[in-house]
């Protein structure tokens, strides 16, 4: 398989959660990557989907076991192998030398980036080493900016001269080895460890031995001089730097860029305490954290030519975890405090414990638990290996209580010391006016947090009659309203109304009102005889024992207009009240017919008693054409096989069905055929012969095959009836062939019967024949 350095660098996420379950299961080494598979290789795949992790959280949890990136990188090798057996074909073109080759690249490179994303992960744990992690950003010094008033020449840097005025002259002079520039016929002029000011200045001054009068007040001729293309110095860098060595970079790179060049401090690396070295001296130490916590660039210097680097041990680390910010492990100066250590991880997190925190330290034998109060933070200092946790406040309230129910604000109030039940509905603004005062629930938890209710008179202890009982640690006070305390009261309406339903129940309402609130009477509503049907509470007086609902009927206007009759009736809740339609009202009902009739279309039904002859009397009669043993009947979708000869025929015949509304009725033309389909040689069409029997017809299609099941033959008529072959002692009666028809042989179902069983059924009806015979003649 021909796979290019590029295919392999981008592997699905798939095979790195592959891989690590693999190892998960494997972690004793049982079977070799060799011994496995395709099918177990695919098997790992699909169930690792299923795990949820990360491929970052993947490779650092198989990096934090112990396996190597060879380990992985080879498994990773093979599902990549399969995986591209399956989206391309082989490349027969490639030689063997070149798979060796495509192989052993691919391996390494898959072994490398496995290798950089374990330590990437590793070290997102140590606050600022994450920030040489991307190494796709460069962090190359910016070549177009002013030049810097420190920046010292050098071998190779350029320097542009321009002269305006009435003369104008540019020149472009590069530092030699020795030092030196040259300009036309002057001299060479010497700036070699000058910075770009002080060169400026002695450039001018030479210059101004050719060209009088230049940069003087009146003299009309300026010179100007800049830095060009600038030189490139050689860094080394040396200690714990993830890639140290000798670096080429341009001259106005500064330390922070040759950092991030050599991949940053290791693991054990110092971030706080980076020495630059000129001449054999230490010149600045660099702080990484100056620069990430407050920006300070101060010891972030431009290097020069030959300057070393060196990235020292870390000395001490501590580790936050819990409620902090940036739960990391920081680096520690001497003379720091865990006041500092804090404010680098950003402080603590909303809801942090912050009266005590917890230390784990290592002492000289064993680990011991230290905990510090808030007032040490300031003045404690940290030692190597330390561990702080940081803790999360109790999910409780210290000062709470509560009210809720019947009142202006619910909710959640400070407990102030000697609160009352009174003063707390005062701080809640105050009773509503459908509050229930005669119960009051105080929910109240004892000494051991079990919960007990104490039911209170609101009404006395309002007007002081009762004791304005003093609350306590959460504490509940429930004031019910009266709305609460009953069934919600409604009333509904049924019938010919515009918005039948229920209806909140409002006090003095009545029939009229309620037919309002639903949209008046619809088309056809009777204003009389209205039914209302009440519930019996009460008063059952001139009432029969089997009777549970009082019935009452009434009569209102029309128009919903007021009067003093319809205020008799109220309304109680829970009534239900229906409105009748007139006796004799009815929306249209229609019915249709189609096909070889002479008005064909829509008609409306005059009543109820109409039937299919009298449609088509109303639509003109049938056309001659028309086929009426064909014709479908079609109610809700359903064809009925209705026979309309006989109805034409004979009004009183049972075909002669009464309409419904939506009833379709179908005439088609002649179709002067026959169709022959099933177990035939031939299925066709064939002309219909009104004489021929259906044996004719199905000779006329070559006949029935050997599969076929004869005795079930049957007959699909044109108005949706069937007909099928009838058998009595050998006698068989075929159905009528008719215009429109269609045969159809259906094929015979085999025996589910094994040999032996049908033999013994045979064997079992001769014996019952014989049975037979006997007794006839004895009979």
């Amino acid at each position: 398989m021909f796979l290019n350095k590029n295919t392999i660098l981008s592997i699905n996420t798939i095979y790195f959660i592959c891989i690590i379950f693999f190892l998960g299961i494997h972690s004793t080494y049982a079977q070799s990557v060799n011994e496995l598979s395709d099918e177990q290789i695919q098997q790992f795949m699909k169930q690792a989907q299923e795990s949820g992790m990360t491929e970052e959280q993947l490779i650092a949890a198989a990096a934090l076991k112990g396996y190597s990136a060879d380990d992985i990188a080879k498994v990773k090798e093979r599902m990549t192998h399969l995986q591209s057996g399956k989206k391309g074909a082989v490349n027969t073109n490639t030689t063997d030398t070149e798979r060796k080759l495509n192989d052993t690249t691919s391996t390494k490179s898959v072994r490398q980036q496995i290798k950089e994303d374990s330590t990437a992960i590793r070290r997102e744990k140590y606050f600022g080493l994450s920030l040489f992690n991307n190494r796709k950003n460069t962090f190359e010094p910016n070549l177009r900016i002013p030049t810097p008033k420190n920046y010292i020449l050098g071998t190779d840097d350029e320097i542009n001269i321009s002269i305006t005025g009435f003369s104008s002259q540019n020149y472009k002079a590069k530092v030699s080895p020795e030092g030196t520039i040259q300009i036309d016929i002057l001299s060479p002029i010497y700036v070699s460890g000058l910075t770009i000011e002080q060169a400026r200045e002695r450039i001018i001054n030479r210059l101004k031995s050719r060209f009088a009068g230049l940069n003087s007040t009146g003299g009309g001729l300026y010179a100007d001089v800049t830095l060009g293309n600038i030189r490139s110095i050689s860094v080394t860098v040396i200690g714990e730097a993830i890639q140290p060595g000798t670096f080429t970079v341009p001259s106005l790179a500064n330390v922070f860029h040759v950092l991030y060049a050599s991949g940053g401090p290791s693991e054990i690396g110092s971030l706080r305490n980076i020495e630059v070295f000129r001449n054999g001296k230490i010149i600045r130490v660099f702080d990484v954290y100056d620069l990430l916590l407050h920006g300070d660039q101060k010891d972030n210097i431009l290097l020069q030519d030959q300057d070393i680097i060196h990235i020292s041990y870390v000395e001490a680390r501590v580790t936050l975890r819990g409620e902090i910010r940036n739960p990391k492990i920081f680096e520690v100066k001497q003379g720091e405090t865990l006041k500092d250590i804090l404010s680098y991880a950003g402080g603590f997190k909303e809801l942090a414990y912050t009266k005590t925190l917890s230390l784990e330290r290592i002492t000289s034998t064993e680990k011991k638990i230290i905990t510090l109060n808030q007032g040490e933070v300031s003045s404690f200092i940290p030692q190597k290996g330390d561990i702080y946790t940081i803790g999360k406040v109790l999910d409780r309230f210290e000062n709470i209580v509560t009210i809720k129910g019947a009142i202006y604000r619910e909710g959640n109030y400070e407990l102030e010391p000697g609160m009352t039940i009174k003063q707390l509905i005062s701080r809640a603004e105050g009773l509503k006016q459908d509050a229930f005062k005669d119960r009051l629930i105080l929910k109240r938890e004892r000494e051991n947090l079990e919960p007990e209710i104490l039911a209170l008179d609101l009404n006395k202890i309002l007007k002081g009659e009762s004791e304005d009982i003093r609350l306590k640690l959460k504490d509940t006070l429930f004031i019910k309203a009266y709305k609460d305390l009953r069934e919600k009261l409604t009333i509904s309406i049924d019938g010919a109304v515009n918005k039948i339903g229920n209806y909140e129940y409002a006090d003095n309402m009545t029939v009229s009102d309620l037919i309002t609130m639903a949209g008046g009477f619809s088309d056809g509503a009777s204003a009389s005889k209205i039914e209302i049907a009440r519930r019996i509470k009460g008063d059952t007086f001139l009432l029969p024992k089997e009777q549970s609902i009082r019935i009452q009927l009434l009569d209102i206007d029309r128009n919903l207009q007021l009067s003093a009759e319809n205020k008799k009736v109220i309304l109680n809740p829970f009534d239900k009240v229906y409105v009748r339609r007139l006796p004799r009202y009815e929306e249209q009902k229609t019915v249709s017919v189609i096909g070889e009739i002479f008005y064909p279309g829509p008609y409306a039904l005059r009543d109820k008693t109409e039937k299919i002859s009298d449609l088509i009397l109303k639509s003109g009669g049938t056309r001659s054409e028309a086929d009426l043993g064909s014709a479908r009947f079609t109610r809700a979708g359903k064809v009925i096989g209705v026979d309309l000869t006989k109805v034409l025929a004979n009004r009183n015949d049972i075909n002669n069905l009464v309409l419904n509304s939506g009833d379709v009725l179908d005439i088609p033309r002649k179709k002067e055929t026959v169709t022959i389909n099933g177990q035939v040689y031939n299925p066709t069409t064939v002309p219909f012969v009104p004489n021929l029997k259906l044996k004719e017809y199905i000779n006329l299609a070559g006949g029935t095959t050997d599969s076929a099941y004869v005795k079930k033959t049957y007959v699909r008529y044109g108005n949706g009836r069937l007909d099928r072959t009838k058998s009595f002692l050998g006698i068989k009666a075929y159905p009528k062939i008719e215009n429109g028809s269609e045969i159809f042989v259906p094929v015979r179902k085999k025996s589910k019967s094994s040999p032996a069983e049908r033999i013994a059924v045979s064997s079992a009806l001769v014996s019952i024949v014989t049975i037979l015979v006997t007794v006839l003649r004895v009979l």
